[in-house]
């Protein structure tokens, strides 16, 4: 049966945590990784109302975008609106797991998932992330260890290229030992030079998870001392970052760019910043409070920032540099990709049950002169 530890795992594998802001709080947050699990719930933040559905559909994870106990939290009580939601989770055993802003920047994430919506083509992070230091091991074994040596080294993460695990590549050939009196050779003789027939196997690993790759190889391996390589790789930018930008497949005016983008987001209304006529080719996006990227996306050409809440300087700032802002909220910019969060998870785990919350709606509602309220609900159903 999964558990909860298997989901965490997969989430971690999708959006790594070193990709989180170096303030955020991400990963299993509550609850006991061991768990077995049949329903799966994200949402976009842990709410009264979330917290409810949770319990009431027997969820045993929620996967939530915002982190729970992001602050320091002295009481858990029941009868304290802010931590009221743990207390019943708590009791009814449902975990809770957070992504947050390592979804937000990683290779399939919030950002990228606004850009397919928004037809950008040619995307990249705004601001990029260096590859994580890797190497490639080396190991000669005996075809008779080829399987047990690379269970090993994949257990204990080697052989991960991009979306792809458990990658290897092989070459037959000859090695040479002379074991002297202190050895036992697990083939031929001590006493005299042997020549075996032997596979090169290779395989890449990260930095983080070196040492644990060459104590697994060496543990599986039936030599007393395996020969093994360790080659560093050079480091490169990656597809991973935070915030993209991309371009259109044509020009058009700003203002209706606004009006398509409000469309792709299940919006009504969207705030626009910058003259309705001007001409967008090039989009920058970063959801949630992502305002401060509006410096990189002008420095890299941007003649438009999309995000989900923005100040109101930073909007003089935006037509102070000629380049427009659109405000469509935080809800519109980051609930959608929980739905395609649920979607992944279901696709990855077809044992469990995974659903976007049902209940979960925008906070901010938006009301008319004719008196009518409207909320903007991209997803809620």
């Amino acid at each position: 049966m999964t558990t909860v530890a298997d989901v965490t795992r997969w989430l971690e594998d999708f959006a790594p945590s070193q990709l989180a802001e170096s303030w955020d709080n991400v990963g299993l947050l509550w609850g006991d990784p061991g768990a077995p699990i049949e329903r799966v719930m994200t949402c976009l933040t842990v709410t009264a109302e979330t917290a409810l559905e949770a319990v009431r559909e027997r969820a045993g994870l929620i996967v939530s975008h915002h982190p729970v106990l992001f602050r320091e939290t002295k009481r858990i009580r029941s009868d304290l609106p802010a931590t009221a939601p743990l207390w019943a989770l708590g009791r009814a055993g449902v975990a809770i797991a957070s992504p947050h802003t390592a979804f937000d920047s990683a290779v399939d994430g919030i950002n990228e998932g606004l850009c397919r919506r928004l037809g950008l083509l040619d995307t990249a992070p705004i601001r990029p992330i260096a590859a994580p230091s890797s190497f490639k091991v080396v190991v000669f074994t005996p075809e008779s260890d080829r399987e047990t040596v690379l269970a090993a080294a994949f257990g204990a993460g080697a052989g991960r290229i991009g979306d792809y695990s458990e990658c290897s590549f092989a070459i037959p050939g000859q090695g040479t030992f002379f074991g002297d009196e202190n050895t036992a050779p697990a083939v031929g003789r001590r006493g005299r030079r042997e020549t075996v027939d032997e596979l090169r196997l290779e395989m890449i690993c990260l930095e983080d998870r070196l040492s644990a790759v060459l104590a697994a190889i060496r543990a599986a391996h039936s030599y007393e001392e395996p020969a093994v390589d360790v080659f560093p790789l050079n480091s490169t930018t990656t597809t991973i970052g935070a915030g993209r930008i991309g371009r259109l497949a044509e020009p058009r005016p700003l203002g209706e760019f606004a009006l398509s983008a409000a469309r792709a987001l299940g919006l009504t209304t969207i705030q626009a910043a910058g003259d309705p006529e001007s001409r967008v080719e090039r989009v920058a996006v970063a959801c949630g409070a992502g305002d401060d990227f509006l410096g990189d996306a002008v420095k890299l050409g941007a003649q438009v920032l999309l995000t989900g809440e923005a100040r109101f300087h930073r909007a003089l700032e935006a037509r102070a540099a000629g380049v427009g802002l659109l405000v469509a909220g935080h809800y519109a910019t980051e609930r959608l990709g929980v739905e395609d969060l649920a979607g992944k998870i279901a696709r990855t785990f077809p044992d469990l049950i995974v659903w976007p919350s049902r209940d979960e709606r925008d906070p901010f509602a938006y009301l008319h002169t004719s008196g009518e309220a409207a909320r903007h609900d991209p997803g809620a159903s």
